[in-house]
């Protein structure tokens, strides 16, 4: 017993030692950011969705040559998906929420819950898959909002904090600093131009806030880098400058109108500007302009080095698309370039995309309910899109998606409309296999 007494004593003694820690370190207030986070956390929401998905009842039906040799039927079940997320109070007053478009993307149901309880059901108001950026709405008084920052300031090595809901624990603060800007080439389709932190990001922190120690709202919280699917360090957040830019677009239109320029690009590589016997190291090398385009009008040519958008440098292609791609249609935009070793400015138009569209009953009867559009991609070349798919179509129980991209069908290369056509008569009774691409995966789906 004695010696129990004994053991226990230095634990008792901490106990008490660390419940009279200083407050203060020579008459000065030690750092704390829980004055800030008073502050933010309210601003931060738990967003919770569910949806109705339709899904094979065994996986050897998504297998399309086990369905052919045993001649199966495709059978299928709708279950409940459920899932968990975050989101930022923007607009006290319109109760506006920017969250993450995989957040909330085909969802049946969204529910927002306040940091003081209170839950509300949210409205869509406009979500963008290219930006993965959406805005909801909810009809509540007494609501806070997060000020902006201009996350065009940011610095590496900025401290930032990150506010959100990871593995549906409920509000969860995480501190770190800036580990890059501008990150790209991460695979994920759509604009790469992320802020990269240490702070900790884990599932359920989609949509939530990255904020600086002011409680200025910097980033939102988009994607880790996880092999295991936690979190090691390596957390993605985009600027808010480019989420309030698309936030506006949504607010007004619902919609992103984006424009074409015309052009295809890479990034200037140090060959490349050894090959060309430049001095830069940075921008965006064009490669390509597409004819009778607004590039072709403006006196672009393949070769040229741009370096500057409305007077904002461009470090590499991924960032210039990114800026392209929030201009509107119609819109001027000025384009710093490097031509010959000589820098010249250029103005040029920015027009609607050519896109054609076609409904899929009339290239296939088994296509019914789905559209697909053919239009220039961010590289600048062409694409066959699903732009709108019924939910009860054929296509969207055997596993089509909007936003899928055909790049083949029944083993036949497609990128126009006019492929598309090709490739279904060729086969015509037999069944269609579609070669589809989705963000950075690609597969097969078997419709009979």
């Amino acid at each position: 017993m004695l010696r129990i007494l004994l053991l226990l004593l230095p634990v008792l003694f901490a106990s008490a030692s660390q419940a009279r820690l200083p407050t203060a370190v020579d008459g000065e207030p030690l750092p704390s950011l829980a004055p800030m986070l008073e502050r933010a956390v309210p601003a931060v929401v738990n967003v919770s969705t569910r949806a109705t998905v339709v899904e094979s009842v065994s996986p050897l039906f998504d297998d399309p040559f086990f369905r052919r040799f045993f001649e199966l039927p495709t059978q299928q079940r709708e279950r409940i998906r459920q899932g968990l997320g975050s989101g930022v109070i923007v607009d006290a007053h319109e109760g506006l929420i920017l969250t993450n478009n995989h957040v909330i993307q085909r969802a049946d149901e969204i529910i927002v819950t306040l940091h003081d309880g209170r839950r509300y059901d949210a409205e869509v108001i406009g979500a963008d898959r290219e930006t993965d950026v959406a805005v909801i709405r909810i009809d509540a008084d007494g609501l806070a909002a997060l000020a902006f920052a201009d996350s065009d300031q940011l610095r590496v090595g900025d401290f930032v904090v990150a506010i959100g809901n990871p593995f549906g624990l409920g509000q969860t603060v995480t501190s770190g600093i800036v580990s890059a800007l501008g990150r790209s080439g991460l695979g994920i389709d759509g604009f790469e131009d992320f802020i990269q932190t240490d702070a900790s990001i884990n599932p359920g922190n989609s949509g939530g806030a990255l904020v600086n120690l002011n409680g200025e709202l910097v980033g939102i919280n988009s994607a880790i880098l996880a092999r295991g699917g936690g979190n090691i360090g390596i957390g993605f957040a985009i600027p808010i400058n480019m989420a309030r830019q698309v936030q506006q677009h949504l607010v007004r239109d619902g919609v992103i109108h984006r424009g074409h320029l015309g052009i295809a690009i890479q990034d200037l590589t140090p060959d490349l500007a050894q090959a060309f016997d430049l001095e830069v190291s940075r921008g965006a090398v064009i490669t390509q302009i597409d004819a009778r385009s607004p590039a072709e009008r403006a006196g672009l040519r393949a070769g040229d080095v741009v370096l500057e958008v409305d007077g904002k440098s461009v470090r590499n292609a991924s960032e210039l698309r990114a800026r392209l791609g929030l201009l509107r249609i119609d819109s001027e935009v000025r384009l710093g370039i490097l031509r010959d070793g000589r820098e010249r400015t250029l103005t040029a138009r920015i027009a609607a995309p050519v896109a054609l569209e076609i409904d899929g009953a009339s290239v296939d009867a088994r296509l019914e309910g789905v559209r697909f559009t053919e239009a220039l991609h961010q590289d600048g070349q062409p694409r066959i899109q699903v732009a709108a798919l019924e939910a009860r179509s054929p296509a969207a129980r055997g596993g089509l998606r909007e936003g899928d991209v055909l790049v083949g069908l029944n083993r036949r290369e497609v990128r126009s409309l006019d492929d598309l056509r090709s490739a279904a008569q060729a086969t015509r009774g037999g069944a269609l296999l579609l070669n589809i691409q989705r963000g950075s995966s690609a597969f097969f789906l078997m419709l009979q």
